[in-house]
């Protein structure tokens, strides 16, 4: 669009990445291009091009693994799960405070750095988190807790036992922290955090089908299974990836969000003759050696054991991400009815098209938007229909229907809880506003106290009853707040306060006086239905004077939580 000036291109300077930047430049008109790569000698290789080519578009450059904090950006993965304290840091910005982890991300501080109109991720994100080969370290684990668990039963106590655990110590932590659904999950919120702060328009997010568009039947695949639990595990991750988008995309206030996923091969960046490489490292040529089969075979040998004959050196395809294909294996896989493939330029002139605001019919997050079944009148009628039998049902019994707990989060018990206690003491919105905070939690705290039944079904859903006095609470054998691993927590005056604001019935003046003033402004709403016409109805209406728990709650979460759908 005609107002977007500042480009974030992740992965930028890689097959996809360098075209669309290319394209970028040329229809678009930018004057800043930030180039998000991997290697640092990859990115400057790719931004002198650009700047010979673009010398009126300023370019910035940035790398290191996005996925990490920002310390450890420039660390190989195997160099930081090697060391404990890195471990650590991994572990902590995986299942810590996503408020710390997104200082530290370095996604964030790219994103926050440049403050990008828009943003095209070109970074194959489920390659990237499904190829940990977690079945391979689960594996390992298993082996180690057998060996351990041997020694221990033969008593056998030494220094090898010790060296077990620290072997254990190392795998376990990895396994911990090579979870991709987890990293993926952190990572879009991190994402979606960023994005929002600085106003991004536009999210474009390349994807893949993780097998090229072919099926279950790939013969490509990573091991002697087929379809390998590495490959589906991508194709997993990259489904995954797109059901968060869609809802990234569903999130007021963020930015707009598409996704493009190729399904084909990527091909191709150059073809020559090179030294072969496998994931950065080179190949050797080695003269063989002759052995007599035994009882057992050592598949991983001592590659010092064996004469170097120099680098593996051979004409090919280089395909970027997917490797460097001998003229057999390019062959093979671009054959008509196989994985066959597309170019780089066709996935840029999609994606700028998409930019640029046109329908190119292949936006993935559109596509399942379309797709999926709405809300319905028929619905919105039966509603009516089961909420009137509901009431039936609790005159009958003379039992109230508030909450039990499955529908979460713990704050909404909570919420529609004060709200029925509300009711039974106010009726109205107009008597609470009217009444004394101070005296409030004292005539909820009656109402509780008359009433053995209800304060049993609150406090045996996990949810306590805290006193006026701020020091009684009444509870049950489970608490839901605070969430914890352990069976007890140490209790601070502000954790209180946010144990109470999460998940307790709070019947303090100061939770009262919140009551007083949210259902002041929920009557302010109201005078619009008089004077507004069919304009009145919003997500700040609440259409009724009398405390409706499940109306009250829904207008919360809509107007001070926004967390309403917007479509």
């Amino acid at each position: 669009m005609g107002s977007d000036s500042c480009f974030l291109i992740l992965g930028g300077s890689g097959l996809v990445g360098s075209q669309i930047v290319r394209q970028i430049c040329d229809q678009l008109n930018p004057s800043k291009i930030v180039v998000a790569g991997l290697f640092e000698h990859e990115v400057t290789a790719f931004l002198g091009d650009a700047r010979r080519e673009f010398p009126d578009v300023e370019f910035f450059g940035a790398w290191g693994n996005i996925f990490v904090r920002d310390a450890f950006r420039h660390e190989s993965r195997t160099s930081l799960l090697d060391n404990k304290s890195r471990r650590q840091g991994l572990y902590d910005d995986l299942f810590g405070d996503i408020e710390d982890a997104y200082e530290r991300s370095t996604l964030a501080q790219i994103v926050r750095e440049h403050r990008p109109d828009v943003m095209v991720d070109c970074i194959n994100t489920a390659t990237g988190l499904s190829y940990q080969d977690t079945e391979k370290t689960s594996l390992k684990t298993q082996d180690i807790l057998d060996r351990l668990r041997q020694k221990l039963d033969d008593s056998n106590i030494d220094d090898s036992v010790y060296e077990t655990i620290d072997e254990l110590d190392k795998q376990v932590g990895t396994l911990l922290i090579s979870q991709s659904t987890l990293q993926l999950i952190r990572h879009v919120r991190l994402l979606h955090s960023a994005l929002t702060d600085v106003g991004t328009r536009l999210y474009v997010k390349v994807g893949t089908t993780g097998t090229g568009g072919m099926g279950l039947n790939i013969p490509y695949t990573h091991s002697e299974d087929r379809p390998s639990v590495q490959l589906m595990a991508k194709t997993s991750m990259a489904f995954a990836h797109t059901g968060l988008l869609f809802l990234m995309a569903r999130t007021p206030n963020g930015p707009l969000v598409k996704e493009v996923k190729p399904a084909a091969m990527i091909g191709y960046r150059r073809v020559n003759h090179q030294s072969v490489r496998r994931q950065g490292n080179p190949q050797f040529l080695f003269r063989p050696t002759r052995e007599v089969l035994g009882e057992r075979l050592q598949v991983r040998d001592d590659e010092a054991s064996y004469e170097k004959l120099g680098d593996l050196e051979m004409a090919g395809v280089d395909t970027g991400e997917n490797g460097f294909f001998a003229r057999g294996e390019f062959e093979t896989i671009t054959y008509l009815d196989q994985m066959e493939f597309v170019t780089p330029e066709e996935i840029a002139h999609q994606i700028v098209l998409e930019i640029k605001g046109s329908n190119t019919g292949i936006d993935v997050i559109a596509g399942v938007d379309s797709n999926v079944i709405s809300p319905s009148y028929r619905a919105g009628v039966l509603r009516h229909t089961a909420l009137e039998k509901l009431h039936r049902i609790e005159d009958e019994t003379g039992v109230a229907s508030v909450a039990v707990g499955h529908l979460g989060p713990p704050e909404l018990s909570k919420i529609l809880y004060e709200a029925h206690l509300l009711w039974l003491g106010y009726k109205t919105l107009e008597s609470v506003t009217e009444a004394d905070e101070n005296e409030m939690g004292t005539r909820l705290l009656g109402i509780i106290q008359d009433d053995d039944h209800l304060r049993s079904m609150i406090v045996s859903i996990g949810v306590p009853i805290l006193a006026p006095d701020g020091k009684t609470l009444f509870r049950g054998p489970k608490i839901n707040i605070p969430e914890s691993i352990y069976d007890d927590a140490v209790v601070t005056p502000d954790e209180l306060d946010q144990w109470a604001a999460k998940g307790w019935i709070d019947l303090r003046a100061g939770n009262m006086r919140e009551w007083k003033d949210r259902f002041e402004r929920m009557r302010a709403a109201q005078h619009r239905l008089q004077t507004e016409g069919t304009t009145s109805i919003s997500r700040s209406t609440y259409l009724s004077d009398v405390i409706e728990i499940g109306a009250v709650a829904a207008w919360i979460f809509n107007n001070e939580d926004g967390g309403y759908r917007i479509k």
